[in-house]
């Protein structure tokens, strides 16, 4: 008995030795199938601590060593630089990763891995905006849109990352200058998600919206028909084409100094970014894939092809972030 006793204590211990415990801000299906993937493939447990960005930051800074998490996984590259900036990632070698992660779309010093990508695109209403009548962010500004812009709030990552780009590309009046033109033609004071915006084209609150682009994909596969009347009812315009081109921001993700299990947590990073799973992300979640031998998906395809602007590095999306908020505090965007 004692002897049967002993075997079950060490093969629980070594399970739960096993176990990776991710702190994930993200809330998509399309997560949950690849954790259940990656422990189908590969025998290790996932645990998923869902929170928002910001509070699981200041967990695992409570937490500091003592922390079970392995891995921080997040929507916007100005959330992972600020788990970068606070030392809270440990940098990864890993030969796999540097073949399937450009070099782009990783932090400088290896310590998050972006594995999809994202456009802050312009949104329109097919009927009451006409066709090349916005071309670029600047055009938000124009004075013949007054009463038809449609945003979220000042406080939304989003937000705060294109603008800190803004900032570093064009300088802090340039795009003050910016975001009081769009103030001025908001058709009502910012609220609600990305979605929500696509849906006030539909209801006529307004025209024209900021939105990522993937949730235009979320709304055409949308199980309630009035989001697909939304979804149909708009257009999506890739901005500064011409010139810079369009907002691209990450989602990512990277192994914690805390983690008692690294190497489980390298092969999920790897996982991640391997075909199979970006195929999930990107026909599911209607992300654009990292891994180069990836495709977008058959609806992003449909979309065409867009010139992107990739940041130098991403690092700007934070350290400009309070910056950003000065600006959004002193236009009045709320």
């Amino acid at each position: 008995m004692k002897k049967i006793i002993l075997a079950c204590f060490m093969f629980c211990f070594s399970f739960a030795s096993e176990e990776l415990v991710i702190y994930s801000h993200r809330h998509y299906d399309a997560d949950q199938g690849i954790f259940k993937l990656f422990t189908q493939k590969t025998g290790i447990p996932i645990k998923v601590l869902q929170a928002k960005a910001n509070e699981l930051a200041t967990r695992l800074k409570t937490e500091g060593k003592k922390s079970r998490a392995d891995l921080f996984m997040t929507a916007d590259a100005g959330n992972l630089e600020q788990i970068r900036a606070e030392g809270l990632f440990a940098p990864v070698t890993s030969k796999t990763l540097e073949k399937l992660s450009p070099k782009a779309f990783r932090a400088s010093d290896n310590t998050w891995f972006a594995f999809t990508k994202r456009a802050r695109v312009i949104i329109v209403s097919k009927d009451r905006i006409p066709k090349g009548a916005i071309k670029t962010y600047e055009d938000l500004t124009n004075p013949k849109w007054k009463g038809k812009v449609l945003a979220r709030s000042s406080s939304n990552v989003y937000n705060i990352s294109l603008v800190s780009n803004m900032i570093a590309e064009d300088g802090v009046e340039a795009t003050k200058k910016w975001a009081k033109g769009v103030v001025k033609n908001f058709a009502r004071t910012p609220k609600g998600s990305d979605r929500d915006q696509i849906r006030a084209i539909y209801a006529k609150q307004g025209d024209i919206a900021i939105s990522n682009s993937y949730y235009l994909g979320l709304l055409f596969n949308s199980k309630n028909p009035e989001d697909i009347k939304a979804a149909q009812s708009v257009q999506i315009i890739f901005p500064d084409q011409s010139t810079r081109g369009t907002h691209i921001n990450v989602s990512g993700i990277g192994v914690l100094k805390s983690s008692k299990n690294q190497a489980n947590a390298i092969k999920f990073i790897e996982f991640i970014l391997s075909p199979q799973a970006q195929e999930i992300l990107t026909n599911q979640n209607y992300e654009y894939p990292i891994n180069t031998e990836v495709e977008p998906s058959e609806l992003l395809k449909s979309w065409g092809d867009f010139k992107a602007d990739i940041p130098l590095n991403f690092e700007v999306y934070y350290k400009n972030a309070k910056e950003a908020l000065k600006i959004f505090d002193q236009v009045g965007w709320r």
